[in-house]
Formats: C-alpha cells, sequence, structure tokens
C-alpha cells in the first residue's frame, strides 16, 4: 500500500474518531432549560434559592406561577411555560406540583421529570387517597381550613411546625400568612396520563416531611424507577431549606436525561 492511502486511510479513521468524540460530547451536554413547579398553597417565590444556584451555573431557569383553581388549570399554565422553552426541558416539581408535572410532563421538549417532596400518582390515583393511605403529622393535626367556596389553606399557626420546620421563624411566619388558597378538589382530581411513565424521573424524599410522608415519598419513587436521593431531617419545604442538594439533583438530571 503506497504511503499516500496509508495517510488517506489514516486522515479518514481520525475524521471518524473526531466525529465520534464530537457527538458523544453533544450527546452529554446538559439540558439547559429548567422549569419549576410550586406545590399547593405557596407561589412561585419559594424556589428562588435553588434558582439562583442554577442560573449561576449557566441554566436557563423559568418558574411557573399556576393559579390552584384546579388540577386542569394548573396543567394548563405549566404547558404554556413549557412551549415557551427553546430546547428540551427539565420539569422539576415541589408536593402537589408533582401531580401537574405527572400529567404536564408529557409534553414532547419535556425530558425528565424532577419531583422534590412531592406526589407522583399513578393512572387512576389522586394525590389525596394516596396520602390517605400513609398518614402524616398533617392529617393528624386537621390543620387545614376550608372556606365557604371550597378553597383550603393551612392553619398559619400551624405552618411552621408542619410544613416548614427547617426554616427561619421569620420566613415560616411570612409564608404561613401569605398562602394562595388552593381549591380543595386539586387534591381528589383523578390523574390520567403519568409521565413518568414515559419520561426518566429524579426523585427527592425529604426525610421529616409532615405534609407528604417520606415511606409515600419512597414507594412512588421505586414504584417509577426513579432515580432517588433523601435528604436527612429535611422538612415538606426542602426546596427552601436545602437548595444545593436540590439544585443537585436537578442538575444530575440536566446531564443525564438524554445520555
Amino acid at each position: 500500500m503506497s504511503t499516500k492511502a496509508v495517510k488517506s486511510m489514516f486522515n479518514f479513521a481520525a475524521a471518524l474518531f473526531l466525529l465520534a468524540v464530537v457527538s458523544a460530547s453533544a450527546q452529554a451536554a446538559p439540558v439547559k432549560n429548567i422549569v419549576l413547579v410550586h406545590g399547593a398553597w405557596v407561589d412561585g417565590s419559594g424556589w428562588k434559592p435553588v434558582y439562583e444556584l442554577l442560573t449561576k451555573d449557566g441554566f436557563n431557569v423559568t418558574i411557573v406561577q399556576e393559579p390552584l383553581t384546579s388540577l386542569e388549570n394548573d396543567v394548563t399554565a405549566t404547558r404554556r411555560i413549557i412551549a415557551l422553552q427553546d430546547g428540551p426541558c427539565i420539569l422539576v416539581a415541589h408536593s402537589y406540583g408533582g401531580s401537574v408535572i405527572t400529567e404536564a410532563g408529557s409534553e414532547p421538549n419535556v425530558v425528565g421529570l424532577v419531583y422534590i417532596a412531592a406526589h407522583e400518582p399513578d393512572a387512576g390515583e389522586s394525590e389525596g387517597a394516596n396520602g390517605k393511605r400513609y398518614p402524616t403529622p398533617l392529617s393528624a393535626a386537621h390543620a387545614i381550613e376550608k372556606t365557604p367556596d371550597g378553597f383550603t389553606f393551612l392553619d398559619p399557626a400551624r405552618f411552621h411546625d408542619l410544613f416548614a420546620a427547617d426554616l427561619a421563624a421569620e420566613q415560616a411566619e411570612f409564608e404561613a400568612h401569605s398562602q394562595i388558597p388552593t381549591s380543595a378538589k386539586v387534591f381528589s382530581t383523578i390523574v390520567t396520563n403519568p409521565a413518568w411513565k414515559l419520561k426518566p424521573s429524579w426523585a427527592l424524599v425529604a426525610g421529616d416531611d409532615k405534609i407528604i410522608s417520606p415511606d409515600l415519598e419512597r414507594m412512588y419513587a421505586a414504584r417509577a424507577h426513579s432515580h432517588v436521593v433523601e435528604v436527612k431531617g429535611a422538612s415538606h419545604s426542602v426546596y427552601e431549606s436545602k437548595p444545593i442538594e436540590v439544585s443537585a439533583l436537578i442538575e444530575e438530571a440536566a446531564r443525564d436525561a438524554q445520555n
């Protein structure tokens, strides 16, 4: 074989190797769009510590502000934000928001789901019914108040202890008195199209959660084959109190969702 032919073969092989490296690099690039979904009684501002960490690391982060008037309306609000993303996105939820992303996550540009101390109902289930199977200090305390027109909120005097025990008292008090009344029917609405059956998922279990039983969170994660981490001693407000751990899991999902 001539020297010219050998060089040609070498250059061709080198080109193939470079193409493979570039392709692997592209596949390994993390998803840059993160959509954050809050839970019942609170708004999106609680995501600020996580937002700051993710944006510092170069992610494009958008926070959904749900009306909390029905599961259908909250899913619509979430899909509206998903549609605005300029590429694939990771959908992240806290608490009741898990039911929302379970329905909304079927959108084609959603490539991964992250559940932070959140519900992950299956088809035919509601989070309220699942919660009754796994009692919590919240259910024993009878601390959920209801308005005459069917909206719920957490007794402000119990908010710190039940919802946010590892937050500063001043912060918890403010959140207790800035709650968004949430339609009672969101907790009993049946999920029909669970996206975690189609998309990879990650889950964070809050070890001292008094709103959703940690055992229920573990069951959800095991059933969905979610990549799971547990933060011992964390309250239901883990997304605020432990933003480093929460952000790390979201970034893991962003790295691994398309690999």
